[in-house]
């Protein structure tokens, strides 16, 4: 099984999307059928980006799902109780950072955003240490490969982690159940990640586009962004969501006439950026 794709670039431009594997591999052995499980992919959201790489832009995507490992997780957010013996390696202990670990959401999920359990059974350490070193390293390799590369051709990096969300958050996927999503939530993690300009030229070029926009809320961005961005020496790292329900069927996952108008503005977006050099700003 092929579990990422890398498709190096020319540009100062990183894309990376984490969540949008469908391949289920076998030793996955999940307890929920197929379809309840798949309403945690960001079904579609490679398709979404298609024209990038052809601009020069570095092109990440998973193709494992993210049920199965969530590469937008470190691999200290350890849901322990999952496992039938200790952990040994660090297990995190920040309250704010174990928030999502406590909903089922750590690397290794426990249940859906609507809290169906995912297992009937508890996982090996050996079946986490092999999903993290098949999955989780190579992906976080390449996305480091990627910024590292734009950072050297062109002094600094433009990093955007690609993601989409339900258009109402389910009971257990963020700590704001039953919440109406903006079109876009753009994600710095309160500035420390992008330069405020940057995220706000992105929040205003969407805003002109007719699209409602989210800033920091209710995501900031997780691993994947703050793991490789440090504003300070120009790499900038931004978390962009997308409302589902812009693009696709959220009961049958098929896509719907306005994925034509959506990836339109995302190319008219990555356009505005691929000519925008954050140290003018």
């Amino acid at each position: 099984m092929q579990f990422i794709t890398h498709l190096p670039g020319s540009t100062p431009l990183v894309l990376d999307s984490p969540h949008s594997g469908t391949a289920y591999p076998a030793d996955f052995r999940h307890a929920c059928e197929l379809a309840v499980l798949r309403s945690a992919e960001d079904t579609h959201v490679e398709k979404l980006y298609h024209f990038a790489p052809a601009l020069g832009v570095h092109w990440i995507e998973a193709h494992f799902p993210r049920s199965y490992l969530d590469a937008n997780r470190n691999t200290t957010e350890m849901d322990v109780s999952l496992l039938d013996a200790p952990w040994p390696g660090p297990v995190e202990t920040d309250p704010k950072v174990m928030s999502k670990v406590r909903l089922g959401k750590g690397l290794i999920w426990r249940t859906t955003d609507e809290g169906v359990p995912l297992y009937d059974r508890k996982l090996g350490v050996a079946e986490i240490q092999a999903r993290i070193a098949q999955c989780w390293t190579p992906y976080h390799a390449a996305v480091a490969q990627a910024i590292d590369a734009a950072h050297a051709r062109h002094g600094y990096s433009l990093h955007i982690n690609c993601h989409s969300m339900p258009a109402v958050a389910s009971s257990s996927a963020t700590d704001f159940p039953g919440e109406a999503h903006a079109d876009f939530v753009v994600g710095d993690r309160e500035g420390t990640t992008a330069g405020k300009a940057l995220s706000r030229l992105v929040c205003e070029h969407l805003k002109a586009l007719g699209y409602s926009v989210a800033y920091n809320h209710p995501y900031k961005g997780v691993e994947l962004v703050r793991r490789y961005s440090n504003p300070g020496e120009h790499r900038h790292s931004i978390q962009l969501e997308i409302n589902r329900n812009l693009y696709m069927d959220e009961s049958t996952l098929a896509l719907t006439p306005g994925a034509e108008s959506l990836k339109a503005s995302l190319r008219s977006l990555v356009e505005l950026l691929l000519k925008t050099d954050p140290r003018t700003l």
